[in-house]
């Protein structure tokens, strides 16, 4: 193959879903392999492994330690992200933009491989429970079956009943940023992530097949970025969606610097608004969007100083604790999932995925940060109002905006701020236009319909994680629990691929002995073997 290099797994996106991959790949013990008790007992077996004396010399070795997982010294590994390079370089600049302070999703969204668990048990490992914001009316008792249908009859079940077991009640918390970002260092730090992994290079077009001089016999990728080319066997496409963009009924003509999607914001408000904000000027900012981004950023505007928010949502607006309903979210399989995993057609799951996520929302704590502002007149909130015109004056360099509600007038707009989220085409991303080409696939509500192995094709390892897997993963792909639920899916694929043993880098004798150790297959074959 020449002096060209051929990594093993070429990973395009160092967000929440590359990382989960790459950390996947690297531990030897995944949590999904295991019950809890068995999880428990393997971890420990590992940190503590026991002396082995050979039965015919009398001879005793202690095994070394390997509390610390790494990385297969065998998987060569590169990870390609347009944003910086370094892991999570786009989610903490957003996250830092928009200051916020806890994420949505409660403990059991996480990354990490080795532990269902792994962020409440990091937490509190790190005495930093502190840093926990509990997510008031998701848990409530636990009803039986007889007790459900009595109360159904009388008519004393509220709908807004709590549907979580009190038992879990310690997952039903959020993490502050920090501590998130501080669990996800954790990771990088266990399993080796940090060195020269990440790249910081856009990808421009991602090829399969022979490559003359290089590789004649298998077909590899040929990845071309805006800095060079790789080549790799396998390549997971980690990225979030399509490109943000305004929408095309909105797009200006002219004033285009007081018009941003809120994915593309650097600094806010502007330096413009913010000098006006010096000089005791008056503000006036409007808001597009009914999800969560729209609200946090209409609460950062007014605490910034900007005199008057609009917040203008085309529905109506609905307030819930996650992106999808509480029937979705679980730490073990749900009815809802097992559903969506027999439906009959990809149609079908994509209308399971459309129902369960139902457009954008907010929290209740956010709610109330609305509410809060709404009763002092510095934000008004219009429902089912979309902008209908809007002329911009570069002399005052201010927006005259007219709305489909014809009984709402709005006065000269600084700036107009368009959280309506991205799109998930793949057929639109540039980079895959020659995938798409030579090795087409079906497509529906704009995502690709890949296997169960989360593969392109049984016969292109092209594999996808996140948004654009939601045809196999469901509701949840582009949240923390689809990157993790991904990330398992798509390692045992790539192992499967790549001949990777399930216990990372033991020889057989050290795999014969674990087995042994903790009763996995038959013992009477592995005492066999010793012998």
């Amino acid at each position: 193959m020449g002096d060209i290099r051929i990594h093993d797994v070429l990973i395009v996106g160092a967000g929440p879903c590359g990382l989960a991959v790459a950390a996947r790949l690297s531990e030897r013990m995944p949590a999904a392999n295991f019950s809890d008790d068995e999880h428990q007992r393997y971890h420990w077996i590992r940190r503590h492994k026991p002396s082995i004396k050979s039965y015919k010399t009398g001879f005793e070795t202690r095994r070394k330690s390997s509390a610390t997982p790494s990385r297969d010294a065998g998987l060569d590994l590169l990870v390609l992200d347009a944003t910086d390079n370094r892991w999570m370089a786009r989610w903490d600049t957003l996250f830092k933009t928009f200051d916020i302070s806890h994420l949505r999703s409660p403990m059991f969204f996480h990354v990490d491989p080795a532990e269902r668990d792994g962020l409440l048990a990091y937490t509190y490992r790190n005495d930093r429970g502190n840093e926990l914001t509990e997510l008031r009316g998701c848990v409530g008792k636990e009803l039986s079956k007889h007790q459900r249908k009595k109360r159904e009859r009388s008519g004393r079940i509220p709908r807004t009943e709590p549907t979580i077991d009190e038992r879990d009640r310690n997952d039903y918390f959020v993490p502050s940023t920090p501590l998130f970002a501080s669990h996800c260092g954790c990771l990088m730090d266990r399993y080796d992530l940090r060195d020269n992994m990440v790249s910081h290079e856009r990808a421009e077009d991602i090829r399969f097949g022979y490559v003359e001089g290089v590789s004649e016999v298998d077909k590899i990728f040929t990845v071309q970025t805006d800095k060079g080319i790789h080549h790799a066997k396998v390549v997971v496409l980690a990225v979030g969606g399509n490109p943000p963009q305004i929408p095309e009924a909105d797009m200006p003509t002219e004033g285009s610097e007081a018009v941003t999607h809120a994915m593309h914001i650097k600094e806010f408000p502007t330096p413009r608004i913010r000098a006006k904000i010096n000089l005791k000027l008056h503000t006036n900012i409007v808001i597009v969007g009914g999800g969560l981004t729209s609200a946090q950023l209409a609460d950062l505007a007014i605490r910034r100083g900007v005199t008057k928010v609009w917040l203008l949502m085309r529905g109506s607006l609905k307030v819930k604790p996650f992106d999808v309903g509480l029937e979705w979210v679980g730490k073990f399989r749900n009815f809802e999932q097992a559903a969506f995993w027999t439906s009959d057609s990809v149609e079908e799951r994509w209308e399971k995925i459309m129902e369960a996520r139902n457009g954008g929302s907010i929290t209740p704590p956010y709610k109330k940060v609305l509410e809060r502002h709404i009763s002092t007149g510095r934000l008004c909130l219009l429902q089912n109002t979309t902008i209908k015109e809007k002329h911009w004056d570069p002399f005052s360099k201010t927006w005259a905006v007219s709305l489909s509600d014809e009984n709402q007038t709005l006065p000269r707009i600084d700036h107009i701020y368009f959280a309506t989220g991205v799109k998930s085409n793949f057929e639109c991303l540039p980079f895959l236009q020659s995938i798409c080409s030579e090795y087409p696939v079906e497509s529906c509500g704009g995502l690709p319909c890949i296997t169960e192995n989360m593969a392109w094709r049984d016969d292109v390892p092209l594999f996808i994680a996140g948004r654009l897997a939601a045809l196999q993963l469901g509701p949840g792909a582009p949240n923390l629990i689809g990157a993790r639920i991904g990330a398992e899916r798509i390692a045992w694929s790539i192992q499967d691929i790549l001949g990777a043993k399930e216990s990372g880098n033991d020889t057989d004798t050290e795999k014969r002995e674990f087995d042994y150790l903790t009763g996995r297959g038959s013992r009477y074959d592995a005492l066999a073997e010793a012998a």
